[in-house]
């Protein structure tokens, strides 16, 4: 079988499937019904006996060995039943999930200022997804466009490798739970496919931050099949290496907000260009002196011409600006009671043991630093986008009662541009509205992608209405401050975690 595709996943009649996880569970149950009748008829009466002698002995040892094969035929069938019923669940998830994105992609967004174009998806090479314009334009796509395309790509191709490691997974446990000996059962059971999964899951959190990107890949996806009690007990044990893998990093898109200034150097550079770029140089000075330094190593990296991500430091910019400390806050609070109701359900649904969800959050609107709250970060980003990304945990306390807790991170993204009507004036040093997009188009200068994540905090969701201090920039899980760590590197040191852009 050649490898699993997009048109596959789309394609798939999981009816049939359906069907069989119906037909085994209804074997599963007479079976029950048989080893009872043998085990509590037959054996009870074998064994209970009177009879004596050498056929005594052979009757009553070929009775027992057909009890335990009525025993072993029923756990083969209920963990058939087990696997197949996981696998549909998540095959239909997985399946509605592409479809849903298929169809989002095809309309675009009229909405959006300028509209949205609509995206095409189809197989591509090597199990891949290829997305493409409906109506391509002589131009070629922008920035926006770009960044929207790519993320279908990618998160339909994840999609895609999901269903085919859940199957694989699948047909690994069946072959277990049957152990290949048609006369003879009695073989690996299961209760769901997280005694397939969790071990792989363990393996990989292991490596912590130095899996590489499949690995992580893996990993995330690994960790959205896993039961919420299979993924308390690798959070419980592996929250920090979980961290460090990236396990919290946004699922939701990340793209530009506008098209940005256009396509990189698609003109001529003339003379004032040149001066433009110069003032730019000067003006990085400049605001190097007034403290500015976030701005200048922003505006340094754009004269760099390099197009090179570059990561945010979030816990300084909450330390920096007040307002968006708050503004992080607010994401956690406006979803906090939902988060806590829904972690003491999965809570009392699990009996009693420890349950973990992932979550993730973003209001309607960006932040905007504005100059007048902070000129440095004014420059240096400007409006961004931002979003919460955690983990609720739900673990009985000394009474057995839920107590419920939050690890989480503050995320932000944004795309380093200068569009029409962004000019800048920092000290003597005045460039005009446009001038500084300008030389994105002629190839002195490129707009890049900036993404950053704060470090991972802890916030207790176990009260009746927690209303303390979340906490503080740089207040990691043990508390101790930290921020602006991630600003000691060279203006033009690159950490990227991942393809992401809006502005």
């Amino acid at each position: 079988m050649g490898r699993f595709t997009y048109s596959d996943l789309i394609g798939m009649d999981l009816g049939k499937l359906a069907i069989a996880v119906s037909d085994w569970k209804a074997m599963a149950g007479e079976l029950s019904k048989l080893t009872a009748t043998v085990r509590d008829g037959l054996a009870k009466k074998a064994a209970g006996a009177r009879w004596q002698g050498a056929n005594a002995t052979v009757t009553r040892e070929f009775v027992g060995k057909t009890a335990k094969e009525f025993t072993d035929l029923h756990g083969e069938a209920e963990s058939i039943a087990n696997v197949l019923a996981d696998a549909h669940v998540e095959l239909v998830r997985y399946q509605k999930q592409a479809k849903t994105l298929t169809d989002a992609a095809r309309k675009g967004d009229p909405a959006h200022n300028p509209p949205d174009p609509a995206l095409l998806i189809s197989d591509g090479p090597g199990g891949t997804v290829r997305v493409i314009e409906a109506l391509c334009k002589p131009e070629g796509p922008d920035q926006r466009t770009k960044d929207r395309m790519q993320w279908y790509a990618d998160t339909l191709a994840g999609i895609v490798q999901h269903a085919a490691e859940v199957d694989a997974a699948a047909a690994r446990a069946l072959r277990k739970s049957h152990g290949g000996a048609p006369e003879n059962a009695g073989h690996a059971t299961y209760t769901s496919l997280d005694e397939e999964q969790l071990p792989r899951a363990k393996e990989l959190a292991g490596l912590g931050k130095d899996a590489n990107e499949k690995q992580r890949a893996e990993l995330r996806r690994l960790w959205e099949s896993l039961s919420p009690e299979a993924r308390a007990q690798l959070w419980l044990k592996q929250k920090d290496d979980l961290s460090a893998a990236g396990i919290l990093s946004p699922t939701m898109p990340q793209i530009a907000a506008d098209g940005g200034a256009g396509r990189h150097d698609a003109q001529s550079a003339g003379f004032e260009e040149w001066a433009t770029k110069q003032k730019m140089r000067l003006l990085t000075e400049g605001a190097d002196w007034k403290g500015m330094t976030d701005a200048s190593r922003h505006m340094d990296h754009y004269l760099s011409n390099s197009g090179r991500p570059m990561q945010l430091p979030v816990d300084k910019m909450m330390a920096d600006v007040p307002a968006f400390k708050s503004y992080v806050d607010d994401t956690v609070r406006l979803k906090q009671d939902e988060w806590r109701r829904q972690a003491v359900e999965e809570f009392k649904r699990n009996g009693g043991k420890p349950v973990a969800f992932p979550v993730e959050a973003k209001q309607p609107k960006g932040f905007y630093f504005t100059q007048e709250a902070d000129e440095n970060w004014f420059y240096a980003v400007g409006g961004v986008n931002s979003n919460v990304t955690g983990v609720v945990t739900a673990v009985p306390d000394a009474h057995g009662n839920p107590k419920v807790s939050l690890d989480y991170q503050a995320n932000a993204w944004d795309r380093y541009n200068w569009d029409e009507g962004k000019g800048v004036n920092v000290g003597p040093l005045d460039i005009p509205d446009g001038q500084m997009a300008k030389l994105h188009r002629v190839g002195l200068a490129q707009e890049f992608d900036m993404v950053g994540s704060s470090d991972v905090r802890h916030y207790d969701l176990g009260g009746a209405s927690p209303d303390g201090e979340l906490p503080g920039p740089g207040e990691g899980r043990d508390g101790r401050e930290d921020s602006g760590r991630e600003q000691q590197q060279d203006r033009t040191t690159n950490r990227p975690p991942g393809r992401t852009s809006a502005r």
